[in-house]
């Protein structure tokens, strides 16, 4: 199955995927930076803010804007052990994961990247989410079987990331790197913060649902910058798809995908990070609102809870906001940039702290 190879430019969606000319717009532009090498759309590609979400972009330039300010925002997956898994009583016991950790909290870390303590064990707004699944569907032996729980944590390096794409902007713009090294360097603390951010965020809800959770089976971020072959590969909203397994998530109601990646060259050794959105929040808001009521929202298709205080996040981030990941899922497998190896349902999905 062949891509739409235009310039330096190759999307690897089918004619049946949900993707807006605005965001192909995009790579082309993005192609034509100075020092651009090849720009990869992955299916879930989406227009961002300018820059396209659901991309992988190669150059012998380092362009900070491309990678965005939230600097390793990623996905993990842990396995958990629920003593009695009452879902609607699970749901109300999940910890408020917009109180950032203090060093009086159990989960406190001893070592904490770039000194950066603000927001510590919290998930954020947006697309972020945390989320207990059960393994639906296993295609291949692996670390967890059909029917096992696993807790999802997207989110990434909260303000530490924005304070360092701030810092480029305010006197660069959307340029250049005017020092990659000293880039990267705080690119990478906030690369790790990610990681420990999520792992803290399972560790707090495990401690307060009594649950015992482990090691993360995954754990990839996708908006970061890799120096490959002396070459700077930014992803943005995409993920490293060279031998890596990756959680491709889908929506708080319609299953997520566990993939193994195998993507090449013209992939920029990438694979997609979710189902993408389909429409902006301000659509999704419009109508969500004509459409459905908060009571709907809060229970899901699958009949999954949803613990959202916010209502208007709730609407934004509906699951009719987003392309269907199932169509994600086949492009990925028709390019032979990744297998699927498990499915997730989702059985609680965390956004903000409900304040009622």
């Amino acid at each position: 199955m062949s891509g739409v190879l235009v310039l330096s430019v190759r999307v690897f969606a089918s004619a049946g995927s949900w993707i807006e000319s605005d965001a192909v717009d995009q790579c082309h532009r993005v192609a034509g930076l100075d020092g651009m090498v090849h720009v990869a759309g992955m299916p879930d590609l989406h227009p961002g803010k300018g820059a396209p979400i659901g991309a992988a972009m190669l150059s012998s330039v380092l362009y900070p804007f491309l990678v965005g300010s939230d600097i390793g925002c990623g996905i993990a997956v842990f396995p958990i052990r629920v003593k009695r898994p009452h879902l609607e009583k699970l749901a109300a016991r999940f910890p408020d994961l917009d109180r950032g950790l203090t060093p009086d909290d159990e989960e406190w870390p001893d070592d904490i990247p770039a000194g950066h303590r603000d927001s510590l064990g919290t998930v954020g707004r947006g697309n972020h989410f945390v989320e207990l699944a059960r393994v639906d569907d296993v295609f291949r032996p692996y670390e967890i079987n059909k029917g096992d729980l696993v807790l999802i944590v997207h989110s990434g390096s909260r303000g530490l990331g924005e304070s360092i794409l701030r810092a480029h902007t305010e006197v660069h713009g959307a340029g250049p790197a005017a020092d990659p090294a000293a880039y990267l360097k705080e690119h990478d603390d906030a690369v790790r913060w990610g990681s420990l951010n999520r792992r803290l965020m399972a560790e707090r809800v495990a401690n307060a649902l009594g649950a015992v959770v482990e090691a993360p089976i995954v754990d990839e971020c996708h908006n970061f910058v890799e120096v490959r072959d002396g070459l700077y590969l930014h992803r943005k909203g995409a993920a490293a798809g060279d031998g890596r397994d990756v959680l491709v998530a889908g929506t708080r109601g319609t299953p997520s995908y566990l993939v193994a990646g195998h993507a090449g060259a013209e992939a920029n050794f990438s694979v997609a990070h979710g189902a993408g959105r389909k429409m902006s929040r301000a659509d999704a808001l419009r109508r969500g609102k004509a459409k459905h009521t908060v009571a709907e929202l809060r229970r899901t298709a699958v009949g999954s809870f949803v613990v959202c205080g916010d209502r208007q996040l709730l609407f934004e981030e509906a699951p009719t906001a987003y392309k269907r990941i199932e169509q994600v899922i086949g492009d990925l497998v028709a390019y032979e940039l990744a297998t699927s190896v498990a499915v997730t349902i989702p059985l609680i999905t965390y956004k903000t702290k409900d304040r009622s």
